[in-house]
Protein backbone atom coordinates (compact mmCIF):
# COMPACT_ATOMS: atom_id res chain seq x y z
CA UNK A 1 0.00 0.00 0.00
CA UNK A 2 1.76 2.77 -1.24
CA UNK A 3 1.21 6.49 0.45
CA UNK A 4 -0.80 9.31 -1.48
CA UNK A 5 2.86 11.14 -2.11
CA UNK A 6 3.76 7.78 -3.95
CA UNK A 7 0.13 7.71 -5.52
CA UNK A 8 0.58 11.39 -6.79
CA UNK A 9 3.99 10.78 -8.17
CA UNK A 10 3.24 8.15 -10.40
CA UNK A 11 0.30 9.62 -11.59
CA UNK A 12 3.01 12.20 -12.30
CA UNK A 13 4.66 9.59 -14.47
CA UNK A 14 1.56 8.69 -16.34
CA UNK A 15 1.26 12.35 -17.18
CA UNK A 16 4.98 12.26 -18.62
CA UNK A 17 4.10 9.28 -20.84
CA UNK A 18 1.63 10.47 -22.26
CA UNK A 19 3.14 13.84 -22.93
CA UNK A 20 6.00 11.78 -24.92
CA UNK A 21 3.32 9.75 -26.77
CA UNK A 22 5.07 6.16 -24.98
CA UNK A 23 1.14 5.61 -24.14
CA UNK A 24 -1.85 6.35 -26.56
CA UNK A 25 -4.84 4.51 -24.64
CA UNK A 26 -5.82 4.05 -21.16
CA UNK A 27 -4.45 0.58 -19.72
CA UNK A 28 -6.59 -1.89 -19.12
CA UNK A 29 -5.06 -2.79 -15.37
CA UNK A 30 -6.38 -1.13 -12.45
CA UNK A 31 -5.15 1.53 -10.51
CA UNK A 32 -2.97 2.42 -13.44
CA UNK A 33 -6.19 3.00 -16.18
CA UNK A 34 -7.02 5.62 -13.36
CA UNK A 35 -3.86 7.00 -13.29
CA UNK A 36 -4.29 7.62 -17.22
CA UNK A 37 -7.84 9.38 -16.56
CA UNK A 38 -6.79 11.34 -13.82
CA UNK A 39 -3.73 12.83 -15.84
CA UNK A 40 -5.66 13.64 -18.81
CA UNK A 41 -8.25 15.60 -16.43
CA UNK A 42 -5.51 17.57 -15.27
CA UNK A 43 -4.94 18.98 -18.34
CA UNK A 44 -8.37 19.49 -18.31
CA UNK A 45 -9.01 21.65 -15.84
CA UNK A 46 -5.87 23.52 -15.84
CA UNK A 47 -7.11 24.56 -19.46
CA UNK A 48 -10.76 25.31 -17.48
CA UNK A 49 -8.87 27.83 -15.32
CA UNK A 50 -6.77 28.82 -17.60
CA UNK A 51 -9.89 30.37 -19.49
CA UNK A 52 -11.65 31.30 -16.55
CA UNK A 53 -8.77 33.56 -15.03
CA UNK A 54 -9.30 31.90 -11.77
CA UNK A 55 -8.94 28.78 -9.07
CA UNK A 56 -11.59 26.00 -9.67
CA UNK A 57 -13.62 25.06 -6.19
CA UNK A 58 -15.07 21.94 -5.96
CA UNK A 59 -17.41 20.71 -2.57
CA UNK A 60 -18.24 17.39 -1.43
CA UNK A 61 -21.77 16.84 0.76
CA UNK A 62 -21.58 13.23 2.65
CA UNK A 63 -25.18 11.91 3.65
CA UNK A 64 -24.87 8.72 5.53
CA UNK A 65 -22.66 6.38 7.49
CA UNK A 66 -18.88 6.09 8.22
CA UNK A 67 -18.60 4.43 4.97
CA UNK A 68 -19.73 6.99 2.90
CA UNK A 69 -17.35 9.42 4.98
CA UNK A 70 -14.62 7.45 3.76
CA UNK A 71 -15.71 7.27 0.42
CA UNK A 72 -15.86 10.63 -0.10
CA UNK A 73 -12.52 10.93 0.82
CA UNK A 74 -11.33 8.74 -1.95
CA UNK A 75 -13.50 11.04 -4.12
CA UNK A 76 -11.80 14.36 -2.73
CA UNK A 77 -8.61 13.08 -3.00
CA UNK A 78 -9.51 12.40 -6.96
CA UNK A 79 -10.73 15.93 -7.24
CA UNK A 80 -7.44 17.51 -5.42
CA UNK A 81 -5.57 15.46 -7.61
CA UNK A 82 -6.82 17.24 -11.13
CA UNK A 83 -6.53 20.47 -9.68
CA UNK A 84 -10.04 21.25 -7.62
CA UNK A 85 -9.40 23.27 -4.37
CA UNK A 86 -11.96 22.50 -1.26
CA UNK A 87 -14.92 24.64 -0.06
CA UNK A 88 -17.91 23.60 1.79
CA UNK A 89 -19.99 26.33 -0.60
CA UNK A 90 -22.47 24.18 -2.83
CA UNK A 91 -21.97 27.41 -5.58
CA UNK A 92 -18.66 26.03 -6.55
CA UNK A 93 -17.33 24.61 -9.85
CA UNK A 94 -17.93 20.92 -9.01
CA UNK A 95 -20.48 19.75 -6.29
CA UNK A 96 -20.75 15.94 -5.08
CA UNK A 97 -23.61 14.40 -3.28
CA UNK A 98 -22.81 11.13 -1.70
CA UNK A 99 -26.03 9.89 -1.02
CA UNK A 100 -27.73 7.45 1.65
CA UNK A 101 -31.14 5.55 0.82
CA UNK A 102 -31.33 4.22 4.62
CA UNK A 103 -34.63 6.12 5.39
CA UNK A 104 -36.74 7.77 3.30
CA UNK A 105 -35.86 11.38 4.82
CA UNK A 106 -32.15 11.14 3.31
CA UNK A 107 -33.53 10.52 -0.03
CA UNK A 108 -36.04 13.96 0.27
CA UNK A 109 -32.91 15.99 1.50
CA UNK A 110 -31.00 15.28 -1.54
CA UNK A 111 -33.76 16.42 -3.91
CA UNK A 112 -34.28 19.51 -1.82
CA UNK A 113 -30.49 20.13 -1.89
CA UNK A 114 -30.69 19.35 -5.66
CA UNK A 115 -33.15 22.34 -6.85
CA UNK A 116 -30.94 24.71 -5.08
CA UNK A 117 -28.08 23.90 -7.57
CA UNK A 118 -30.20 24.24 -10.31
CA UNK A 119 -30.21 27.82 -9.83
CA UNK A 120 -26.53 27.59 -9.32
CA UNK A 121 -25.66 26.39 -12.26
CA UNK A 122 -27.69 28.62 -14.43
CA UNK A 123 -25.74 31.43 -12.90
CA UNK A 124 -22.06 29.27 -13.99
CA UNK A 125 -22.39 27.36 -16.63
CA UNK A 126 -19.15 25.42 -15.81
CA UNK A 127 -20.39 24.12 -13.20
CA UNK A 128 -20.34 20.39 -12.72
CA UNK A 129 -22.59 18.28 -10.60
CA UNK A 130 -22.04 14.45 -9.66
CA UNK A 131 -24.32 12.23 -7.53
CA UNK A 132 -23.41 8.79 -6.48
CA UNK A 133 -23.55 6.52 -3.52
CA UNK A 134 -25.97 4.24 -1.86
CA UNK A 135 -29.22 6.22 -3.44
CA UNK A 136 -28.32 5.99 -6.87
CA UNK A 137 -28.57 2.27 -6.83
CA UNK A 138 -32.31 2.34 -6.89
CA UNK A 139 -33.06 2.41 -10.39
CA UNK A 140 -36.91 4.88 -9.71
CA UNK A 141 -34.51 7.21 -8.31
CA UNK A 142 -32.39 6.97 -11.39
CA UNK A 143 -34.91 7.59 -13.48
CA UNK A 144 -36.17 10.46 -11.40
CA UNK A 145 -32.60 12.26 -12.09
CA UNK A 146 -33.07 11.31 -15.85
CA UNK A 147 -36.79 13.01 -16.16
CA UNK A 148 -36.10 15.66 -13.72
CA UNK A 149 -32.85 16.78 -12.75
CA UNK A 150 -31.08 16.16 -16.90
CA UNK A 151 -28.80 19.25 -15.24
CA UNK A 152 -26.85 16.67 -12.76
CA UNK A 153 -23.58 15.96 -14.68
CA UNK A 154 -22.65 12.64 -13.66
CA UNK A 155 -24.71 9.08 -11.58
CA UNK A 156 -22.94 6.28 -10.30
CA UNK A 157 -23.44 3.81 -7.52
CA UNK A 158 -20.88 2.42 -4.76
CA UNK A 159 -19.21 -0.78 -6.95
CA UNK A 160 -17.74 1.42 -9.49
CA UNK A 161 -16.32 4.58 -7.02
CA UNK A 162 -12.99 3.51 -8.20
CA UNK A 163 -13.66 4.83 -11.79
CA UNK A 164 -14.88 7.95 -10.20
CA UNK A 165 -11.71 9.91 -12.58
CA UNK A 166 -12.57 7.75 -15.98
CA UNK A 167 -16.53 8.70 -15.41
CA UNK A 168 -15.56 12.36 -15.19
CA UNK A 169 -13.34 12.04 -17.90
CA UNK A 170 -15.98 10.18 -20.35
CA UNK A 171 -18.78 13.59 -19.15
CA UNK A 172 -16.12 16.15 -20.22
CA UNK A 173 -15.21 14.49 -23.70
CA UNK A 174 -18.85 13.61 -24.75
CA UNK A 175 -20.80 16.73 -23.07
CA UNK A 176 -23.59 15.06 -21.90
CA UNK A 177 -24.89 13.44 -18.79
CA UNK A 178 -22.76 10.20 -17.87
CA UNK A 179 -24.79 7.22 -15.69
CA UNK A 180 -23.05 4.16 -15.14
CA UNK A 181 -24.68 1.79 -12.21
CA UNK A 182 -23.87 -1.43 -11.80
CA UNK A 183 -25.63 -4.03 -9.65
CA UNK A 184 -22.80 -5.83 -8.19
CA UNK A 185 -19.16 -6.55 -7.71
CA UNK A 186 -16.79 -8.27 -6.76
CA UNK A 187 -13.71 -6.06 -7.61
CA UNK A 188 -11.31 -4.11 -4.62
CA UNK A 189 -9.23 -1.36 -6.07
CA UNK A 190 -6.68 -0.25 -4.00
CA UNK A 191 -3.85 3.00 -4.51
CA UNK A 192 -6.05 5.57 -5.07
CA UNK A 193 -5.61 9.39 -3.81
CA UNK A 194 -7.43 9.84 -0.67
CA UNK A 195 -7.82 13.38 0.94
CA UNK A 196 -8.13 12.78 4.97
CA UNK A 197 -10.77 15.05 6.51
CA UNK A 198 -8.22 14.35 10.02
CA UNK A 199 -4.71 14.26 10.29
CA UNK A 200 -5.00 12.07 13.07
CA UNK A 201 -7.69 10.05 12.43
CA UNK A 202 -8.95 7.63 9.86
CA UNK A 203 -11.32 5.63 8.73
CA UNK A 204 -9.71 2.03 7.21
CA UNK A 205 -12.49 -0.11 5.12
CA UNK A 206 -11.81 -3.83 6.14
CA UNK A 207 -15.09 -5.17 4.16
CA UNK A 208 -17.94 -4.60 2.06
CA UNK A 209 -21.12 -5.31 1.31
CA UNK A 210 -23.75 -7.03 3.47
CA UNK A 211 -25.21 -10.78 3.18
CA UNK A 212 -27.66 -9.96 5.87
CA UNK A 213 -30.58 -9.03 4.29
CA UNK A 214 -32.54 -8.21 7.23
CA UNK A 215 -36.14 -7.22 6.24
CA UNK A 216 -36.42 -3.50 6.62
CA UNK A 217 -32.62 -2.54 5.44
CA UNK A 218 -31.90 -1.87 2.03
CA UNK A 219 -28.21 -1.98 2.44
CA UNK A 220 -27.58 -5.35 0.91
CA UNK A 221 -29.25 -4.50 -2.68
CA UNK A 222 -27.10 -0.87 -2.97
CA UNK A 223 -24.15 -1.93 -1.10
CA UNK A 224 -23.60 -5.88 -2.76
CA UNK A 225 -22.50 -9.21 -1.25
CA UNK A 226 -20.64 -9.79 1.40
CA UNK A 227 -16.30 -8.75 0.15
CA UNK A 228 -13.26 -8.53 2.23
CA UNK A 229 -10.31 -7.09 1.51
CA UNK A 230 -6.87 -8.82 1.98
CA UNK A 231 -5.18 -8.52 5.47
CA UNK A 232 -2.28 -7.65 4.05
CA UNK A 233 -3.34 -4.48 2.04
CA UNK A 234 -5.32 -3.42 5.13
CA UNK A 235 -2.05 -3.67 7.65
CA UNK A 236 0.03 -2.16 4.83
CA UNK A 237 -2.49 1.13 4.70
CA UNK A 238 -2.62 1.22 8.35
CA UNK A 239 1.03 1.67 8.40
CA UNK A 240 1.21 4.03 5.73
CA UNK A 241 -1.66 5.80 8.28
CA UNK A 242 0.57 5.50 11.58
CA UNK A 243 4.02 6.96 9.60
CA UNK A 244 1.63 9.84 8.56
CA UNK A 245 0.61 10.50 11.91
CA UNK A 246 -2.53 8.79 12.45
CA UNK A 247 -3.37 7.39 16.28
CA UNK A 248 -6.42 6.26 15.99
CA UNK A 249 -8.45 4.12 13.38
CA UNK A 250 -11.71 2.84 12.68
CA UNK A 251 -12.29 0.08 11.17
CA UNK A 252 -15.63 -0.44 8.66
CA UNK A 253 -17.84 -2.65 7.41
CA UNK A 254 -21.62 -3.25 7.39
CA UNK A 255 -20.90 -6.21 9.62
CA UNK A 256 -17.18 -6.41 10.96
CA UNK A 257 -18.00 -9.27 12.55
CA UNK A 258 -18.46 -11.69 9.44
CA UNK A 259 -14.90 -10.29 8.56
CA UNK A 260 -12.50 -13.01 6.42
CA UNK A 261 -15.45 -15.51 5.23
CA UNK A 262 -14.74 -14.94 1.59
CA UNK A 263 -10.95 -14.51 1.64
CA UNK A 264 -9.10 -17.30 0.32
CA UNK A 265 -6.87 -17.61 3.06
CA UNK A 266 -10.09 -17.27 5.93
CA UNK A 267 -9.49 -14.64 8.60
CA UNK A 268 -11.51 -14.08 12.09
CA UNK A 269 -12.04 -10.17 12.79
CA UNK A 270 -10.75 -11.05 15.81
CA UNK A 271 -7.33 -11.86 14.35
CA UNK A 272 -7.49 -9.31 11.99
CA UNK A 273 -7.31 -6.78 15.26
CA UNK A 274 -4.69 -8.45 16.95
CA UNK A 275 -2.60 -7.71 14.02
CA UNK A 276 -3.74 -4.58 13.66
CA UNK A 277 -2.89 -4.23 17.05
CA UNK A 278 0.88 -4.82 16.65
CA UNK A 279 1.33 -1.21 14.57
CA UNK A 280 3.34 0.90 16.27
CA UNK A 281 1.99 4.57 16.53
CA UNK A 282 -1.79 3.46 16.41
CA UNK A 283 -2.79 3.98 19.72
CA UNK A 284 -6.83 3.40 19.42
CA UNK A 285 -8.40 1.14 17.50
CA UNK A 286 -12.15 1.08 16.59
CA UNK A 287 -14.46 -0.74 14.49
CA UNK A 288 -18.44 -0.49 13.47
CA UNK A 289 -20.60 -2.49 13.01
CA UNK A 290 -20.98 -5.35 14.83
CA UNK A 291 -23.89 -7.51 14.18
CA UNK A 292 -25.51 -9.69 17.11
CA UNK A 293 -25.21 -12.89 15.66
CA UNK A 294 -21.67 -13.00 14.30
CA UNK A 295 -19.92 -11.40 17.31
CA UNK A 296 -17.53 -14.37 18.64
CA UNK A 297 -16.22 -15.13 21.83
CA UNK A 298 -13.08 -14.71 20.39
CA UNK A 299 -13.84 -10.87 20.05
CA UNK A 300 -14.65 -10.49 23.27
CA UNK A 301 -11.81 -12.20 24.53
CA UNK A 302 -9.45 -9.78 22.24
CA UNK A 303 -10.77 -6.88 23.04
CA UNK A 304 -10.82 -7.86 26.80
CA UNK A 305 -7.01 -8.17 26.68
CA UNK A 306 -5.95 -5.79 24.31
CA UNK A 307 -4.36 -1.97 25.50
CA UNK A 308 -5.38 -0.31 22.04
CA UNK A 309 -9.17 -1.35 21.30
CA UNK A 310 -11.32 1.11 22.62
CA UNK A 311 -14.05 -0.27 25.35
CA UNK A 312 -16.68 1.03 23.41
CA UNK A 313 -19.20 -1.16 21.08
CA UNK A 314 -21.82 -0.17 18.60
CA UNK A 315 -24.21 -3.24 19.07
CA UNK A 316 -26.97 -2.79 17.19
CA UNK A 317 -30.47 -4.67 18.65
CA UNK A 318 -33.27 -3.04 16.62
CA UNK A 319 -36.04 -4.28 18.83
CA UNK A 320 -36.28 -6.48 21.86
CA UNK A 321 -39.06 -7.96 20.95
CA UNK A 322 -37.77 -11.62 19.57
CA UNK A 323 -41.19 -12.16 17.66
CA UNK A 324 -40.19 -8.94 15.75
CA UNK A 325 -36.49 -9.93 15.14
CA UNK A 326 -37.24 -12.93 13.81
CA UNK A 327 -39.92 -11.20 11.23
CA UNK A 328 -36.96 -8.13 10.60
CA UNK A 329 -34.54 -11.62 9.79
CA UNK A 330 -32.08 -10.56 12.45
CA UNK A 331 -31.03 -14.36 13.14
CA UNK A 332 -30.65 -13.76 17.08
CA UNK A 333 -33.87 -13.25 19.97
CA UNK A 334 -34.06 -11.07 23.38
CA UNK A 335 -32.14 -13.69 24.96
CA UNK A 336 -29.40 -14.38 23.11
CA UNK A 337 -28.86 -10.67 22.83
CA UNK A 338 -29.31 -10.17 26.70
CA UNK A 339 -27.27 -12.95 27.50
CA UNK A 340 -24.33 -11.41 24.73
CA UNK A 341 -24.46 -8.18 27.04
CA UNK A 342 -23.96 -10.16 30.23
CA UNK A 343 -20.93 -12.05 28.42
CA UNK A 344 -19.52 -8.31 27.48
CA UNK A 345 -19.93 -6.53 30.56
CA UNK A 346 -18.70 -9.29 32.79
CA UNK A 347 -14.87 -9.45 30.22
CA UNK A 348 -15.39 -5.78 30.30
CA UNK A 349 -17.11 -4.09 33.10
CA UNK A 350 -16.10 -0.42 31.78
CA UNK A 351 -17.10 -0.95 28.17
CA UNK A 352 -19.13 1.41 27.10
CA UNK A 353 -22.35 0.09 25.02
CA UNK A 354 -24.45 2.04 21.82
CA UNK A 355 -26.99 0.62 19.91
CA UNK A 356 -29.80 1.22 17.11
CA UNK A 357 -33.55 0.35 17.91
CA UNK A 358 -36.19 1.14 15.32
CA UNK A 359 -39.55 2.36 16.14
CA UNK A 360 -42.65 0.96 14.40
CA UNK A 361 -41.98 -1.52 12.32
CA UNK A 362 -44.75 -3.48 10.80
CA UNK A 363 -46.89 -5.50 13.34
CA UNK A 364 -45.03 -3.86 16.39
CA UNK A 365 -47.68 -4.50 19.17
CA UNK A 366 -47.52 -2.72 23.09
CA UNK A 367 -45.96 -5.69 24.11
CA UNK A 368 -43.46 -5.66 21.40
CA UNK A 369 -42.39 -2.38 22.12
CA UNK A 370 -41.94 -3.53 25.96
CA UNK A 371 -39.74 -5.95 25.15
CA UNK A 372 -37.81 -3.65 23.73
CA UNK A 373 -38.29 -0.88 26.54
CA UNK A 374 -37.09 -3.59 28.95
CA UNK A 375 -33.80 -4.08 26.96
CA UNK A 376 -33.17 -0.68 26.90
CA UNK A 377 -33.64 -0.59 31.17
CA UNK A 378 -31.36 -3.54 31.48
CA UNK A 379 -28.49 -3.11 29.02
CA UNK A 380 -28.57 0.77 30.05
CA UNK A 381 -26.72 2.39 26.79
CA UNK A 382 -24.15 4.78 27.03
CA UNK A 383 -26.36 6.15 23.69
CA UNK A 384 -28.76 5.33 21.11
CA UNK A 385 -29.36 5.87 17.74
CA UNK A 386 -33.45 5.66 17.54
CA UNK A 387 -35.23 6.22 14.33
CA UNK A 388 -39.27 5.84 13.34
CA UNK A 389 -39.53 2.76 10.68
CA UNK A 390 -38.82 4.09 7.39
CA UNK A 391 -40.36 1.64 4.64
CA UNK A 392 -37.88 1.32 1.85
CA UNK A 393 -39.45 0.02 -2.08
CA UNK A 394 -37.66 -3.03 -2.72
CA UNK A 395 -37.46 -4.73 0.90
CA UNK A 396 -39.78 -7.26 2.25
CA UNK A 397 -40.94 -5.22 5.43
CA UNK A 398 -42.31 -2.68 3.03
CA UNK A 399 -45.15 -5.12 1.68
CA UNK A 400 -46.18 -6.51 5.30
CA UNK A 401 -49.27 -5.24 6.16
CA UNK A 402 -50.13 -4.03 9.60
CA UNK A 403 -48.33 -0.90 8.87
CA UNK A 404 -48.17 1.31 12.44
CA UNK A 405 -49.84 4.35 12.25
CA UNK A 406 -48.16 7.56 12.71
CA UNK A 407 -49.56 8.79 16.25
CA UNK A 408 -48.72 5.70 17.79
CA UNK A 409 -45.30 5.20 16.46
CA UNK A 410 -44.74 9.03 17.22
CA UNK A 411 -45.88 7.97 20.98
CA UNK A 412 -43.66 5.19 21.73
CA UNK A 413 -40.45 6.80 19.75
CA UNK A 414 -41.46 10.10 22.07
CA UNK A 415 -41.10 7.30 25.49
CA UNK A 416 -38.24 5.29 24.01
CA UNK A 417 -36.00 8.67 23.88
CA UNK A 418 -37.21 9.43 27.27
CA UNK A 419 -35.80 6.01 28.26
CA UNK A 420 -32.50 5.91 26.33
CA UNK A 421 -31.79 9.60 27.69
CA UNK A 422 -32.36 8.90 31.62
CA UNK A 423 -30.29 5.57 31.14
CA UNK A 424 -27.68 7.18 29.17
CA UNK A 425 -27.57 10.16 31.85
CA UNK A 426 -26.83 7.70 34.82
CA UNK A 427 -23.98 5.92 32.56
CA UNK A 428 -22.35 9.32 31.81
CA UNK A 429 -22.60 10.28 35.56
CA UNK A 430 -20.76 7.58 36.34
CA UNK A 431 -17.51 9.12 35.13
CA UNK A 432 -17.99 12.22 36.90
CA UNK A 433 -14.96 12.85 38.72
CA UNK A 434 -12.49 10.49 37.19
CA UNK A 435 -9.51 10.93 34.82
CA UNK A 436 -9.84 9.84 31.54
CA UNK A 437 -7.43 10.25 28.23
CA UNK A 438 -9.27 12.25 25.65
CA UNK A 439 -7.94 12.47 21.87
CA UNK A 440 -8.77 16.00 20.71
CA UNK A 441 -9.80 16.95 17.60
CA UNK A 442 -11.31 20.16 17.44
CA UNK A 443 -11.04 24.09 18.99
CA UNK A 444 -14.56 25.00 20.41
CA UNK A 445 -16.52 27.39 17.79
CA UNK A 446 -19.01 27.31 21.04
CA UNK A 447 -16.82 28.08 24.07
CA UNK A 448 -14.19 30.43 23.72
CA UNK A 449 -10.55 29.26 24.64
CA UNK A 450 -12.09 25.88 25.11
CA UNK A 451 -11.17 22.49 22.62
CA UNK A 452 -13.18 19.36 22.17
CA UNK A 453 -11.91 15.91 22.78
CA UNK A 454 -12.83 12.46 22.75
CA UNK A 455 -13.18 9.79 24.94
CA UNK A 456 -12.67 5.90 24.67
CA UNK A 457 -16.18 5.91 25.01
CA UNK A 458 -16.77 8.32 22.23
CA UNK A 459 -18.58 10.67 24.45
CA UNK A 460 -17.07 14.48 24.22
CA UNK A 461 -15.22 16.43 26.74
CA UNK A 462 -14.97 20.30 26.41
CA UNK A 463 -12.09 21.78 28.40
CA UNK A 464 -9.22 24.71 28.37
CA UNK A 465 -6.98 24.24 26.12
CA UNK A 466 -5.77 25.66 22.24
CA UNK A 467 -5.31 24.81 18.63
CA UNK A 468 -1.53 23.09 19.45
CA UNK A 469 -3.55 20.22 21.51
CA UNK A 470 -5.02 19.15 17.88
CA UNK A 471 -4.45 15.37 17.21
CA UNK A 472 -2.73 14.47 20.75
CA UNK A 473 -3.64 12.14 24.00
CA UNK A 474 -4.04 14.00 26.77
CA UNK A 475 -5.40 13.45 30.61
CA UNK A 476 -8.71 15.19 31.39
CA UNK A 477 -10.64 15.69 34.60
CA UNK A 478 -14.37 15.22 34.04
CA UNK A 479 -16.05 17.46 36.21
CA UNK A 480 -19.55 17.56 35.04
CA UNK A 481 -21.34 15.14 33.61
CA UNK A 482 -23.81 16.90 31.25
CA UNK A 483 -26.05 14.08 29.83
CA UNK A 484 -24.32 12.81 26.31
CA UNK A 485 -20.85 15.08 27.10
CA UNK A 486 -18.66 16.63 29.27
CA UNK A 487 -17.24 19.53 30.87
CA UNK A 488 -13.13 18.96 32.21
CA UNK A 489 -10.16 20.34 32.48
CA UNK A 490 -6.66 18.73 31.58
CA UNK A 491 -4.35 17.11 33.91
CA UNK A 492 -0.60 16.41 33.88
CA UNK A 493 0.08 13.02 35.41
Amino acid sequence: MNSNAQIIEKIREMEKLIASGAILDAPDNEPERQYYFMAKLKEYVAGVKERLGRALYACTKTFGCQMNARDSEKLEGILKVIGYETTESEKADFVIYNTCTVRENANLKVYGHLGLLSNYKKKNPDMMICMCGCMMQEEHVVEKIKKSYRFVDLVFGTHNIYKFAELLYDRVSQNSMIIDIWKDTDRVVEELPIERKFSFKSGVNIMFGCNNFCSYCIVPYVRGRERSREPEDIIAEIKKLAEDGVVEIMLLGQNVNSYGKNLENPMTFAQLLKEVEKIDGIERIRFMTSHPKDLSDELIEVMAASKKICRQLHLPVQSGSSRILKIMNRHYDKEHYLKLVEKIKKAMPDISLSTDIIVGFPGETEEDFEDTMDVVRKVKYDSAFTFIYSKRSGTPAAAMEEQIPEEVVKERFDRLLAEVQSGANERTARFEGQVKKALVEDVNTQLEGYVTGRLESSMVVHFPGDSSLIGKIVDVELTEAKGFYFIGKQREI
